[in-house]
């Protein structure tokens, strides 16, 4: 049987059975319905991510329980399709071995850019920043967590959930920014600018990440506090500490706050001057944009995706090619 990847399980027919190697994102035992346990994971190389499914986990199977996220297994199993999603029902599985061979680039999910290039452009555009003060404000963060950024999703499973992500989400949002002010020009591009810089950059304390970009595990406080009352705490002492009078350090916090728009994804308070209501615009469009992109990708011109959740959970249309 010939060694496949997760994309060509997208593209192979119901009942198909194929078998890959893959690296573990996310793994777990769970209880059925019926009593029964059975393991859950998603597993991924840099071609795609996939569901998998072990119906039925009994005591041979139990080490499955062991995996952890950057294990590479070897599996094969049978396509099958569940509300509209590709899904794997495994039939065998193993670790994998050195005499394998295997090129642990051919298994991480990485930015279309090098991160070093992204990084040295959003560099570049804090130090332009006409308001001193906030390009002051984000060099400082930038420069202090320049190691960590250089690697770190923006997400542990949705949009830029990749190595290198957060760097990529913010470079997209800046550049779709500028266009906007370009449109509505009495925007203030300083402090939008500012905002997508600083918005998520406690994700970096948030998530548990590896070098590949993989998230492991929340931190204690992402757990009891998340990025936004993280990045508030984080901010009014920086900007104590460069001397920002109230109120434009409350109008930053008021951004970072504000950003989710709801008070069920974590925000309290909605945008209430343009620039912070751009910044919700702009980071809810990079991220929807980036998960429809990942599923496009994947479909067959003239079908559509499965069901995206972050999107309305609805199906893309790929039109057929000329």
């Amino acid at each position: 049987m010939k060694e496949r990847f997760v994309k060509d399980f997208y593209e192979a027919e119901v009942g198909k059975n194929l078998r890959a190697f893959l690296m573990v994102k996310s793994s777990e035992i769970k209880l059925a319905s019926n009593g029964k346990k059975y393991w859950d994971a998603t597993l991924v190389d840099n071609t795609g991510e996939l569901n998998c499914k072990k119906w039925d986990v009994t005591e041979d199977w139990q080490e499955l329980s062991m995996l952890k996220p950057t294990d590479i297994i070897k599996i094969g199993g049978e396509v099958r399709e569940y509300k509209g999603r590709v899904q794997i029902s495994i039939t065998r599985w193993r670790i994998s071995q050195s005499n394998d061979n295997l090129n642990l680039g051919d298994f991480i999910q990485a930015a279309p850019e090098p991160a070093i290039d992204m990084y040295e452009y959003i560099v570049g555009i804090a130090k332009n920043l006409n308001d001193k003060q906030l390009s002051n404000l984000c060099l400082d963060i930038l420069e202090e967590e320049k190691e960590r950024i250089m690697y770190y999703p923006a997400a542990m499973t949705h949009h830029h959930a990749i190595q290198a992500g957060l760097l990529y989400h913010i470079k997209r949002m800046l550049d779709a920014g500028k266009a906007l002010c370009s449109v509505y020009t009495t925007l203030n591009y300083d402090l939008i600018a500012t905002g997508v810089i600083v918005h998520d950059i406690q994700k970096l304390n948030e998530m548990m990440a590896n070098e590949m970009g993989v998230v492991s595990d929340y931190t204690f406080e992402g757990k009891l506090l998340g990025h936004i009352v993280m990045g508030i705490r984080d901010l009014d002492r920086r900007m104590e500490r460069l001397g920002f009078d109230n109120e434009k350090s409350t109008m930053i916090q008021h951004m970072v706050l504000s950003h989710h728009l709801e008070p069920e994804f974590g925000s309290p308070k909605k945008p209430m001057f343009p620039e912070a209501q751009i910044l919700h615009y702009l980071d809810v469009m990079d991220a929807n944009m980036f998960d429809m992109e990942r599923k496009l990708i994947d479909a067959v011109p003239g079908t559509f995706t499965e069901k995206i959740f972050t999107v309305n959970n609805v199906q893309m249309y790929k039109p057929k090619e000329d």
